[in-house]
This record gives structure tokens, sequence and C-alpha cells, in this order.
């Protein structure tokens, strides 16, 4: 790569536009180059804007502390001195659908952490270990938005990292039924303890949305491009039914999950496929691309927060207590990093799938 590529980040102020700032610093492919945020924070310096807000435990960038936060709103100006941007804004989902499509119409790429575009039929949605392949549906989206460069991918939701991966390694088992519980990190919410003090002690049985996004998301992930009509259709399986529910940490998403397979594997075929899996991330070794994707943890407890979250600087899945169940073939317990595998790290891990397959390139 001749220079850095040059990105903005959309809803930088926020805890996940933090995250961005702060992945990318010393990022080998690209820069930030642009930080966009409400017009309330427009015009003001980066440092300013975010005043006591810095949520993360790394200190803000020197580079970023002076920039000169833009408006949001201003697509031309934004997208004017950049080759693409990620997506964290805070808005409506129509709005952020409006936004998102007039930054891919003005020929910058979005690789956008929001939900607001998951289920536009021919955007992809990407966890880059698992359906690479996806990323051929950009040339249909680009034909209907009318652009040369321009299109929008999106990340799927964070709580689902901890064990639809896995649910996809197993595919060759023919995974049938799930009962999933999600144990779900305040960050999620974009918060911390010093922003909600109500949570020490707490737990909170729901999450607005969430249930609905962990039965159905998997499902677009595991389907397939329908060439014809140039959009991604769902997989019909495996049912999916969940609760989530929020819990006093800080950072990690816990699943645990009971599962039927059609073709009942032993313990360790499934162990084995689970530590042996390499996705394209690590054969292509893009820069954010976890060494090991997942690991299989022997002991009673593991996979715990405090011990596990950090694997493979987080963007790594940790999976453990798998055990066959009374009444489903096996259960077992998954986590993954909420912010950075499951928001602005897979993000970061997608724009790299996306350069590296020359979606995204300099203007």
């Amino acid at each position: 790569m001749e220079r850095k590529l040059k990105a903005a980040i959309l809803g930088g102020t926020g805890m996940v536009g933090q995250r961005f700032i702060s992945l990318l610093e010393t990022h080998p492919w690209f820069e930030v180059k642009t930080i966009a945020a409400s017009p309330r924070s427009a015009g003001k310096t980066y440092k300013e804007a975010v005043g006591e807000r810095w949520k993360l435990e790394k200190p803000m960038p020197k580079e970023v502390e002076d920039m000169t936060v833009l408006d949001v709103s201003d697509v031309k100006k934004v997208a004017e001195d950049v080759d693409f941007c990620f997506s964290a804004v805070d808005m409506t989902k129509d709005e952020i659908r409006r936004i998102e499509e007039e930054y891919a119409k003005a020929e910058t790429p979005v690789v956008s952490n929001n939900s607001a575009h998951r289920w536009t039929q021919d955007v992809p949605m990407l966890i880059p270990e698992i359906n690479p392949e996806h990323a051929d549906i950009i040339e249909y989206q680009k034909k209907r938005l009318g652009t040369r460069n321009g299109f929008i991918a999106v990340k799927p939701n964070c709580s689902i990292q901890a064990y639809a991966p896995a649910v996809s390694i197993w595919k060759e088992w023919e995974p049938q039924r799930l009962v999933v519980s999600t144990y779900q990190a305040i960050s999620g919410a974009g918060k911390t303890f010093k922003d909600w003090p109500e949570m020490e002690g707490n737990v909170i049985p729901y999450i607005g949305g969430e249930e609905e996004k962990s039965e159905k998301e998997p499902l677009k992930i595991y389907g397939h491009i329908d060439k014809d009509a140039g959009v991604i259709v769902p997989a019909e399986g495996p049912l999916i039914t969940s609760q989530c529910i929020r819990i006093p940490v800080l950072n990690g998403h816990t699943a645990s999950v009971f599962i039927d397979f059609g073709k009942k594997p032993s313990k360790e075929e499934l162990i084995e496929a689970l530590i042996s899996y390499e996705g394209e991330p690590q054969r292509l070794k893009l820069p954010s691309a976890p060494k090991q994707f997942i690991q299989y943890l022997e002991d009673d407890n593991r996979p715990q927060v405090t011990l596990d979250v950090d694997f493979e600087r987080g963007f790594g899945i940790s999976i453990g207590r798998l055990r066959e169940d009374t009444l489903f073939d096996y259960k077992f317990v998954g986590l993954a990093h909420n912010t950075i595998r499951g928001a602005a790290g897979g993000a970061v891990l997608g724009a790299e799938l996306l350069t590296a397959k020359g979606y995204i390139r300099a203007k």
C-alpha cells in the first residue's frame, strides 16, 4: 500500500467512535483524517467536544486532540478529503439509513457499526472469518445506488459474536435448535460505571431490541447470495430463541448456549473444529486478525471476563464448558469483547477485508 487510507469517523465522540479512534492510532493501513459528530460538537476541537466523556482506559491519542470536529450532516465536506468512513452515529434508524446512503452516494464507502442497514438486502453483514463471500453483494448494491465506489457494509450485533461463529464452524453437523442467553456488559449501552452507577451490583433482565437481533442476525450471516435477485437470502435455520440480560460488567458479552444437531458429533470433534479453524482474515494476515480466531478453554470456570475478554487483543473469541446436556445434544459458554470484536474492532477488521478485496481504495 503506497499510503495509508484516510478514514472519517462518523459519530466520533461516542464510546464506539472513541474505540475506533483508539484502534486506528497505530494502524498500518488506515489513519483518522476527519472526525464528524452532531452540530453541537461541530467546530470544536475533538478534545473540547469530548470533554470529560472520554470513556476508555487508554488515553486519547494526541494526534486527534486538536482536530476540528465537522458536522456529520455536511456530507460533502466530510467526504471530500477521505477515502472511506466508519459510522457510529447516534441517530434514529431512519436518519442513519439516510445519511449512510448519502455518504455511499458521495462515493465514500461506509463501514458501519450501526444496525440500521443490517436488513437491507444488498448490504453485507460481515463476520470476516465466517462469511467473507458476502462482500460480493457490494457489486449489486453499487448498481442500485448508482455508484462506482460507494457502498455500505455493516457488522452484526455485538452479542452474537460469542456464539454465532462457533455454530457456523459446526455447520457440517447441521445445527437445528439453539437456546441462547446473553449476559451483556454495560459498555454495550455506551456506558461506564461512572455514567451508570445504578448498574453496580444490579442485573436488568431486558435490553430493548437485542433478543430479535440475537435470533435473526445469525441467519443472514449463514445465508447466501441470490445472484439473480441481487440480494442476500437468510438461512432458514437453525431455529434460535434467546434472552438478553444486562449485567454489572464493563466489557465482555457472555453467552450460555444449548444446541441440537441433525448429525450428533463427538465433543472432541466440536473442539477440534473450533481450534483448527482458520478464516480468510488469518489466511490474508490482515493487520487486526487474531492469529487464533477461537480458543477452547478446558477449565470448568472459563471463560471468565477478567481472564479472557482481551484474548488476541479483544479480537478473539473464547469458548468453554462444552458438555452433553439432558435435553439438548450439547451446551457451552462463549465470550467476546463487545466493543472490540463486537463493535469497532469488528468493523476495522471488516474494512481490512474489504480493502484486501479491492472494495475500499484510495480515491
